[in-house]
């Protein structure tokens, strides 16, 4: 075999195996939490041995965080804002909430997973919740850039206030989800929420005007 192809063969090969490490390291986490994943674990759910496993990271932390990142990477691809000439700004904010939501739940180990770590407080902060306060960063600058656009009458406090609204309502519906189960459909909700963030979004540009 050439040099070339068993370079690239090593490399699908290496990039495939860090996929099924993330898969398993995702659905045990999702499933225990934090303290209840180990290499062990994800050893036995992916079939690689543990030293596979540490070639791709560092430890456990490193694992967790690298899993947070790849699922926030995969929901912030699919969201976006419709152009203006698709509707209304209502309808515009109800298609973008209803994709949110849908990517959300095709993708939820980042909020799932941060979430548990962001809660909780250690004298050493793991890596994973560190990643997430930053990948939650940039997801309330996305929300922070959207809502000027919608609402150009809004200051600078309102858009502070409405990111800050829109994402408690948005982790509370997943919350709920998480607790309750399959059966809470995110979809609708998440629709109703952007209604109430358009309502709140309009009275308070018409207060600044």
């Amino acid at each position: 075999m050439p040099k070339a192809a068993g370079v690239r063969k090593k490399r699908a090969n290496g990039v495939e195996s860090r996929q099924r490490i993330l898969d398993a390291a995702a659905r045990i986490a999702g499933e225990r939490g934090y303290e209840g994943t180990s290499i062990a674990a994800v050893s036995a759910a992916c079939g690689l041995p543990a030293s596979s496993i540490y070639w791709h990271f560092k430890d456990k932390d490193d694992l967790i965080a690298a899993v947070i990142e790849r699922s926030f990477d995969t929901w912030l691809a699919t969201v976006s804002l419709p152009p203006e000439e698709t509707g209304t700004v209502l309808e515009r904010i109800t298609t973008m909430a209803a994709g949110l939501a849908k990517s959300l739940m095709d993708a939820p180990d980042f909020l799932r997973l941060g979430l548990m770590l962001a809660l909780e407080r250690r004298p050493a902060e793991p890596r994973g919740r560190a990643v997430f306060l930053q990948v939650r960063d940039t997801a309330r600058a996305r929300i922070a850039e959207v809502l000027p656009e919608l609402f150009p009458a809004l200051d600078d406090h309102a858009v502070r206030t409405l990111t800050s609204y829109t994402m408690a309502g948005a982790d509370g519906l997943f919350v709920q989800r998480e607790i309750t189960g399959d059966t809470v459909d995110l979809v609708p909700l998440f629709e109703l929420h952007a209604q109430l963030v358009h309502e709140a979004a309009r009275r308070m540009a018409d207060r600044s005007t």
